[in-house]
């Protein structure tokens, strides 16, 4: 019976992803504003493209830091850091990922500051698009100088590869997940006051990448130390490879916003990278793979311009479900859990939202809810995709506070 009324639920997923699609597409609120244009990245002396090794076995093993570059930092930093740290790749091998840790200031609680494991939205898959060699948004800097000013010391992952030899797996829940908790464990190898209680907060891609981490963080963490409270996520991009796996020359029937083309390219190019086995971009036209080419290495500005308008069908000369188990593969890569999870959930979700489609994260709520799951959901009817992410604070706050204790 489960089964069957999860098949129900997946179909009405599908559809109302659809239909959202094509109204969004037709929609005034879905042009956007062009975002400026990707800055070069500043390395804060700690330049690791081409680390050449060595890579420590253990997980979360803190390689080096060096102060962040001033320039870089958010309001409310007393102190501000890059870090290199090893975590495993998509491959799982063993690999390494930067991130940025920013201290408040003043005098840390007893026990030290308790921790906020930022999750980023998406930048791109290239190495320039990096989070901690870039400045962050006046959203984000906004966003993360209110978890400081609440006394709680900031934890960003870069994710692995995104500045790091490899690629970013773009959406890979597994790998991110692993990304997230090892920044952890390596910002607690810093010598700063830092207390062993933490919790995740993602937007957007960091959103699906935090809840892959909060399904795994006691797991993950297991003999650290460190104790692992729950997880805020924002804008979360869930049941999204049940819509993908119909994509085709046929599908989808409408020309969908530069955003949503956006992620559907650094989900294909991250998707090749991890299923070599089983050849994605044999199924490509030459205008597709040339596309995917791109998606590994333009920046969300840049890649956005170049999707702008783009008719998704043209990038595929066969439907991506004649690959054998396609969609059992695009789920273990990219499916959002819905059940598993040891401690509170918060989903907050804008129904202006243009970039990710309201009823994915409705969707999720309804799939965690059907298991049983400790989640709250909170809905802000007047915001979009951005917006979301400050008008959350009013009840992530409380949230946080009260599962922090």
């Amino acid at each position: 019976m489960k089964s069957r009324s999860l098949r129900r639920g997946a179909a009405a997923t599908i559809a109302a992803l659809t239909v959202a699609g094509a109204a969004w597409a037709a929609s005034p609120s879905a042009l956007a504003a062009p975002e400026p244009a990707t800055a070069p990245p500043q390395w804060s002396g700690l330049d690791v493209r081409d680390y050449p090794g060595p890579v420590p076995t253990t997980a979360g093993t803190l390689i080096s830091k060096v102060p962040l570059d001033a320039g870089l930092s958010v309001p409310g930093a007393a102190k501000a850091y890059r870090i290199h740290y090893a975590t495993p790749d998509q491959h799982n091998r063993p690999a390494s990922s930067t991130g940025a840790v920013f201290v408040p200031g003043g005098t840390p609680p007893r026990g030290g500051w308790p921790m906020i494991a930022w999750a980023h939205g998406t930048t791109g898959l290239g190495d320039s698009c990096t989070p901690s060699a870039q400045p962050r948004s006046a959203r984000d800097a906004a966003y993360l100088g209110h978890w400081l000013r609440q006394g709680y010391a900031v934890v960003a992952t870069d994710y692995v590869g995104l500045g790091t030899p490899g690629l970013m797996s773009y959406l890979n829940g597994e790998s991110e997940a692993h990304s997230i908790v090892d920044s952890v464990k390596a910002a607690r190898q810093m010598d700063l006051p830092l207390a062993s209680r933490w919790a995740i907060v993602g937007q957007s891609q960091g959103a699906g990448a935090a809840l892959g981490g909060a399904r795994r963080a006691t797991e993950l963490s297991a003999g650290s130390g460190l104790d692992y409270r729950g997880v805020v996520a924002t804008g979360t991009p869930a049941n999204i490879e049940l819509l993908l796996g119909l994509g085709g020359p046929a599908f989808p029937p409408v020309t969908l916003p530069a955003a949503l083309n956006t992620y559907a390219a650094y989900i294909l190019a991250g998707f090749a990278d991890a299923r070599p086995d089983l050849d994605p971009l044999s199924i490509m036209t030459p205008t597709g793979r040339r596309l995917i080419g791109a998606a590994r290495t333009l920046c969300y500005p840049e890649m956005t311009a170049l999707m702008k308008g783009r008719d998704l069908r043209t990038m595929f000369r066969a439907p991506i479900s004649s690959l054998p188990g396609a969609q059992a593969a695009l789920t273990r890569y990219m499916g959002t859990p819905y059940s598993g999870y040891d401690r509170p959930i918060f989903l907050g979700q804008g129904l202006l939202d243009t970039d990710v489609p309201a009823p994915s994260a409705l969707s999720l709520y309804g799939q965690m809810r059907a298991n049983d799951q400790p989640v709250e959901l909170h809905v802000y009817p007047d915001k979009d995709h951005s917006g979301t992410v400050i008008a959350s604070m009013a009840d992530s706050t409380p949230f946080l506070a009260r599962i922090m204790r």
